[in-house]
C-alpha cells in the first residue's frame, strides 16, 4: 500500500489538517509551535505516515477550536478503511460454534481441525446432510421442513450421531431376542460384584446388540439411547454420566427393555435424567408408555420392587448399614444398588454413599468406547 494519502478511499486525517492549515494560512511549523510538539511529528501526520493518538486529538481540537472527537473519528474511519476484511472462515466457524460444541468435538477427535470450508464438509458428513444449511438447528429459512431432530438439543444430537457413527462401524451378529433374554439371566448374577460388569459388552454383542459407550458432551445431560440401524441391528448407547453402580445397571436394563420391546425402530429413544425414575412404579404402566415400561423393568431387575417397598416401609426413617447389607445379600445384589434405590425413593442423598462404588473402570476395557482419553477407531 502506498505511503501517500491520495490513494486511500477514506482520506487520512492529515488531509483535513492540511486543508485547515491552508484555510488559516498557517504552515506546519506554525502548527507545531501551537501544539508544542516537534515539527517532524506534525509532518508525519500530515503526510499520512502517523496516526492521531487520543492525546493528539485533544490537542488538535484545542488548536482548531473543535471537539476532539472530530479528529478521533477521522482516525477511526481511516483505520477501519485500511483494515483487511476478516477471513471468511470466521463467520462460518461462528455460525457452527454458536449451535454445536464444535471445538469440543474437534478436541475429542470427531473432526479434524482444519479450514472452515473443510469443517463444513466434515459437519455435513457427520450429520448426514447435503450441506450445513440443512443441519438441524442451523437450517436457513429456505431449507427443508423440520425433522424430529430439531427437538433434540444440539449437544445431545451430536452425541447421538457419534454413537450412530461408531455403531455402524461395529461388526455384529443378527439380533436375537431369545439370546438377549438369556443374557439378562446371566447379567442378573453380575449385580453382586462391580467387576463382573466387564462381561456386559460381550454378552450383548453375542445377542446382536451393539453397546456403544460415548462420554457425553458438555451440557448434554444424557444417560442413554436406543435405536436400530435396521430390523436386525439394535444399538444401545450410554454415557456413564453418573459413574455409580446403581445408575449403571438401571440405565443399562432400561435400554435393554427398549430393545426387547423394539422401541426406537422409527425414532431414537433418547433418555435423560433416568435417575429420577429409579424408584420404580407404584402402578403398572400401560403398554403405550414406553418409558414407564422400561423404568419398571429396570427397577425390578435391580431389586424386586415388592421386597424393596417392604424393606423401606419397615426401616424408615432409620436405615442401619447392617440391615442394608443383610437385605442386599438376601436379594443377591451389591449394597450400592440398595442404597441407590433408597436414596431416590426417600431423598436421603447422604445415606451410606460409600457403597455407591464407581463402575466405569470395569466396563470400559471390554466395550467400544469413545471418551475419557480414548477415541473410537472410526472416521468420516
Amino acid at each position: 500500500m502506498s505511503d501517500t494519502i491520495e490513494h486511500i478511499d477514506v482520506p487520512h486525517p492529515g488531509f483535513f489538517i492540511r486543508e485547515e492549515l491552508e484555510a488559516r494560512e498557517w504552515n506546519q511549523r506554525d502548527l507545531a509551535y501551537i501544539l508544542g510538539t516537534p515539527e517532524q511529528a506534525v509532518n508525519l501526520i500530515i503526510a499520512g505516515k502517523r496516526g492521531i493518538s487520543p492525546e493528539m486529538a485533544k490537542a488538535l481540537g484545542e488548536a482548531f477550536e473543535v471537539h476532539p472527537d472530530f479528529f478521533a473519528n477521522l482516525q477511526k474511519a481511516y483505520d477501519m478503511a485500511r483494515a483487511r476484511d476478516p477471513d471468511p472462515g470466521v463467520g462460518k466457524r461462528a455460525r457452527l460454534q454458536s449451535v454445536y460444541p464444535v471445538r469440543e468435538m474437534i478436541k475429542r477427535c470427531w473432526f479434524t481441525d482444519t479450514d472452515a470450508d473443510m469443517l463444513e464438509v466434515q459437519m455435513s458428513r457427520f450429520f448426514k446432510v447435503a450441506n450445513t444449511n440443512d443441519l438441524p438447528h442451523v437450517r436457513m429459512a429456505h431449507a427443508a421442513k423440520k425433522t424430529h431432530y430439531d427437538d433434540v438439543p444440539p449437544s445431545q444430537l451430536a452425541w447421538l450421531f457419534r454413537v450412530r457413527q461408531i455403531a455402524e462401524a461395529m461388526p455384529s451378529v443378527p439380533y436375537s431376542e431369545k439370546k438377549l433374554r438369556e443374557a439378562l439371566l446371566r447379567l442378573k448374577a453380575f449385580l453382586i460384584d462391580p467387576e463382573e460388569a466387564r462381561h456386559v459388552p460381550r454378552l450383548l454383542m453375542e445377542a446382536g446388540v451393539r453397546l456403544v459407550i460415548v462420554e457425553g458432551l458438555s451440557g448434554g445431560k444424557i444417560d442413554g439411547v436406543c435405536f436400530w440401524l435396521d430390523a436386525q441391528s439394535p444399538v444401545i448407547g450410554i454415557t456413564l454420566l453418573h459413574d455409580r453402580i446403581d445408575n449403571f445397571w438401571f440405565v443399562l436394563r432400561h435400554e435393554i427393555e427398549h430393545v426387547l420391546r423394539r422401541h426406537g425402530m422409527e425414532v431414537e429413544v433418547i433418555d435423560i435424567d433416568l435417575g429420577k425414575s429409579m424408584m420404580g412404579h407404584n402402578t403398572p404402566p400401560v403398554e403405550s408408555d414406553e418409558e414407564g415400561l422400561a423404568n419398571a423393568a429396570a427397577a425390578e431387575f435391580c431389586v424386586p420392587q415388592k421386597d424393596m417397598t417392604s424393606f423401606i416401609a419397615r426401616k424408615t426413617p432409620f436405615f442401619a448399614e447392617r440391615d442394608i447389607l443383610g437385605f442386599a445379600k438376601r436379594v443377591q445384589v451389591h449394597p450400592g444398588i440398595i442404597v441407590g434405590q433408597i436414596q431416590h425413593r426417600t431423598g436421603r442423598w447422604d445415606l451410606l454413599r460409600k457403597h455407591l462404588v464407581k463402575i466405569r473402570q470395569y466396563v470400559l476395557p471390554g466395550a467400544m468406547v469413545d471418551g475419557w482419553g480414548q477415541v473410537a477407531p472410526v472416521s468420516l
